[in-house]
């Protein structure tokens, strides 16, 4: 089963997050990046969901240590954010992101097209 790390600190969207994907996806969950940071670095996911507004590391911190450390450059991750203004996806996208879903998650099909379409583009999933 594809492994999916979630990187976010509100337990809520978690536990949404897990609801949405848990029948199609092994999902590992962390509150903080540099958490979710040691833990990737050690055993890494197939892709992953990563919250830019998170306690101590942000997101973006998150990504770029990621893109340094070979074992990790490779990984597909999506910005999972309330960040929704114009530009917002635009900017997360020029970070390094690979794909840009907003928060509140209110069509669930974005967020599995999203990661499937990753997936798929990584060799890691057929279409």
């Amino acid at each position: 089963m594809t492994r999916l790390a979630v990187v976010e600190d509100n337990p809520d969207n978690r536990l949404l997050v897990s609801a949405i994907l848990e029948d199609e996806f092994e999902i590992e969950e962390h509150e903080r990046g540099d958490e979710a940071l040691a833990a990737m670095t050690e055993d890494p996911p197939d892709i992953v969901l990563m919250d830019i507004s998170l306690p101590g590391m942000d997101g973006v911190q998150v990504l770029h240590a990621m893109r340094r450390r070979p074992e990790l450059a490779h990984l597909p991750v999506i910005a999972l954010t309330a960040h929704a203004m114009s530009g917002d996806r635009e900017r997360f996208l020029a970070e390094g992101f690979n794909d840009y879903v907003t928060k509140p998650i209110l069509d669930e099909d974005l967020l599995v097209g999203a990661i499937t379409g990753l997936l798929e583009r990584q060799g890691l999933r057929s279409a």
